[in-house]
């Protein structure tokens, strides 16, 4: 329907109306709103209630907002989740402690391998086991963290890029991406959800091929890093779209408890791997990067920077690798027993598994009853926290001591962050919703869990 020429009262460009149950109802096809509706319109100091999502483009999953608006500016702005909810936390409730990080490593599905090691580190911590794990297998943790922070934070780059326009960079954050996935799938068989970190140290050991091809995605991406600040930092939209948008000052993300980059951001250098340290992060050398301005420009220069930093980090950690097992010595902890993988990866080789059979009545008692009951966690609750790509990721897990979990929940940073929405939005524009929104880089299936 296009606009008439003339309203109700002969006024030109007044936009056309009905009468309907819930009131009279306008119908705008074009123009400015002020010159379409302002002066002329009985109702036009009246706000506009719009849905952003749940499936939109830039609500990074499904993520609901709820947008109040005068005009193009926002004047309340309601966050509403839970559309991805999958039940982890209460499905871990029937599974072994081990069976675990099947579950876990789905929540945020961008950083799979924080979910896994905060969630194994809880277990480590009340099984009393922290100081056994093998020196090669945390060293490894380390480096498959960082490995996907840099998947996770090339996504952010990716997405947000394409959300404002940049449709280029979505190509290529994902095209690098894909070489991490390549590294991950040489070590545990699959690109994501991988329930790679064990607890106790990890299902399999760090190939040689992948720790050559991490070797040469150290000497690929800082080129590839370059050229996109190379064509970022200087472009006028870019510039437009993320300088003075969402800003977020050092007093709000503590108010709303904001943490990782985006707090960082706004000038406090608060980074877990620093301040309250694990996997032995206090030994390697890397700095956390700050900026002042608490916008959205601030946040992308932060995770870049951290990517680069991440890169310091794993070459370390590859420096770092001696011979060694990758899972502790407690047979009634380890699992599987004597662990032999088959030719294709996803087992007990057949000799194997004829071997633990062969032995004894007794040993293959101990493989059955540890692969289908599990080992029995002593009784307690723990808290751990790590830093994941979006912030603290916090693990929180009670036993009774069986041999399942009796509760685990999950802090985390997506969740807590997208308390910031309101905070971002109100008063800015629509348009600014999208980029603020994105800067906070939340994930709905860590959000929702």
């Amino acid at each position: 329907m296009t606009t008439p020429t003339t309203g109700p009262g002969g006024e030109p460009g007044y936009a056309p109306s009905r009468e309907t149950p819930e009131g009279r109802v306008f119908t705008v096809t074009g123009g400015d709103w002020e010159d379409v509706l302002g002066g002329r319109d009985p109702i036009d100091d009246e706000k506009i209630i719009i849905n952003m999502g749940p499936q939109h483009p830039s609500t990074h999953g499904v993520l609901r907002l709820v947008l109040e608006l005068e005009g193009e500016t926002v004047t309340q702005a309601r966050t509403v989740v839970g559309y991805l909810h999958t039940g982890i936390e209460k499905n871990l409730e029937y599974r072994t402690w081990t069976q675990g990080t099947t579950f876990v490593t789905r929540a945020d599905y961008l950083a799979p391998m924080f979910n896994e090691a905060g969630y194994c580190l809880a277990v480590e911590k009340l099984l009393g086991i922290t100081d056994d794990i093998p020196p090669r297998a945390t060293v490894i943790r380390v480096l498959v963290m960082e490995l996907n922070r840099l998947a996770s934070h090339l996504v952010w780059l990716a997405t947000t890029g394409m959300e404002l326009g940049a449709l280029s960079i979505m190509t290529y954050g994902f095209r690098e991406r894909e070489k991490i996935l390549d590294i991950f799938e040489m070590a545990s068989g699959l690109r994501m959800n991988h329930a790679y970190i064990r607890p106790g140290g990890l299902a399999q050991d760090f190939p040689d091929s992948a720790v050559q091809a991490t070797r040469e995605l150290l000497e690929y991406l800082p080129k590839r890093l370059a050229e996109y600040e190379a064509m970022l930092n200087g472009n006028p939209i870019w510039r437009s779209r993320t300088i003075g948008v969402a800003e977020l000052d050092v007093t709000g993300c503590l108010a709303l408890g904001v943490t990782g980059p985006v707090l960082r951001s706004a000038g406090l250098g608060w980074d877990l791997r620093r301040t309250m340290p694990y996997c032995g992060y206090e030994t390697y050398e890397f700095d956390v990067p700050t900026r002042t301005a608490g916008d959205v420009f601030a946040r992308y220069e932060v995770r870049m920077e951290e990517m680069r930093q991440s890169m310091r980090i794993i070459e370390q950690c590859l420096d770092r690798l001696e011979p060694g097992p990758v899972i502790i010595g407690d047979r009634k902890i380890a699992w599987p027993a004597q662990l032999a993988t088959g030719n294709d990866g996803l087992g007990n080789s057949l000799a194997h598994v004829a071997k633990i059979m062969g032995q004894s009545m007794e040993a293959l008692i101990h493989h059955f009853k540890l692969v289908t009951e599990g080992f029995r966690v002593p009784p307690g609750q723990v808290y751990t926290q790590i830093e994941a790509p979006r912030g603290e990721l916090g693990v929180h897990v009670v036993s009774d001591g069986g041999t399942r979990p009796y509760r685990v929940h999950l802090r985390d940073p997506s969740f807590i962050n997208l308390q910031a929405i309101p905070a971002l939005a109100e008063g800015g524009m629509v348009a600014d919703v999208i980029a603020g929104g994105a800067s906070l880089d939340p994930v709905m299936g860590g959000c929702d869990r």
